[in-house]
């Protein structure tokens, strides 16, 4: 296990981080030349608007899937007819791969054959939902792909905390007449805080990772206003043959992951020691 982390993760960011600070083209080479690579990434336009998208669509997205997964777990445990089908339901989209998703996706919102072509032939000619071709709207298609897909399993994460609350609290709250709305802010959200934190962290990543959706629904486009730093990193890598600034945009994405993760896992190691000498 130690030699996989030492060699698959470590080694490999390692040798990111050397070819970043070279010259490096089609193939590695064995020079140096500062943080070059760094001012000339930050000085690229297409890479300052793949931030900004990311920024936006992180932000929405995760909001959004929260949310979402969090009324749907609250929904499923009022102990619903169905549950397991409707769990099945919501859980499924989360089976199907990113590229299937964003396939259906591209289809359902294309304006000459999606929903703004089905609505027209209903009889309303005026109606108007083209935001995959649009520059201003499209990040926002994926942010409605991505939260369908991803919203079924926050919701079964938030659904096996809430199961995991101890039912007389529910009793006391209900003898007391505390009104519903007012024990999941004050008592339910504060004891569901670790699995909070735990749904935060994997569409964290999920943002960071954020390619195969963008790719098949959009290709980046139109022109460059849906782009992403993966697609970015990942066009310098193999497209235009340019590893090192390709290694020094995966090197700025890694100091972003950790710098969200880190955080979170040392406040939750924190806890843990003081639940445990308690």
């Amino acid at each position: 296990m130690a030699i996989t982390v030492i060699v698959g993760y470590l080694g490999t960011a390692i040798w990111t981080l050397k070819v970043s600070v070279s010259s490096s083209r089609t193939f590695p080479v064995d020079d140096f030349v500062g943080l070059a690579q760094y001012v000339r990434l930050f000085g690229n336009d297409r890479w300052l608007l793949s931030l900004e998208n990311l920024a936006l669509y992180g932000v929405i997205f995760i909001l959004a899937t929260m949310i979402i997964g969090l009324l749907l777990a609250i929904f499923i445990d009022q102990k619903v007819a169905g549950e397991g089908v409707l769990r099945t339901v919501f859980l499924y989209p989360y089976a199907m791969s990113f590229v299937a998703t964003g396939l259906v996706w591209q289809w359902v919102l294309n304006p000459g054959s999606g929903i703004q072509d089905a609505v027209r032939r209903m009889g309303f000619p005026d109606f108007t939902f083209d935001w995959i071709v649009n520059q201003d709207m499209v990040i926002y298609t994926i942010v409605i792909a991505t939260v369908w897909q991803a919203a079924g399993l926050v919701m079964a994460m938030f659904l096996a905390g809430l199961r995991g609350i101890d039912d007389d609290i529910w009793k006391a709250t209900r003898i007391d007449g505390i009104p519903a709305w007012r024990v999941y802010v004050s008592i339910v959200l504060p004891m569901l805080g670790p699995t909070i934190a735990t749904v935060f962290v994997l569409l964290s990543t999920a943002v960071i990772k954020l390619f195969d959706s963008v790719v098949s629904m959009t290709q980046g486009g139109p022109g460059t206003a849906s782009e992403v730093p993966t697609k970015f990193i990942m066009d310098h890598l193999f497209g235009r043959a340019n590893i090192a600034l390709a290694s020094a945009a995966s090197i700025v994405m890694l100091l972003t992951v950790i710098a969200i993760v880190a955080p979170i896992l040392y406040a939750r190691s924190r806890a843990l020691k003081r639940a445990g000498s308690q």
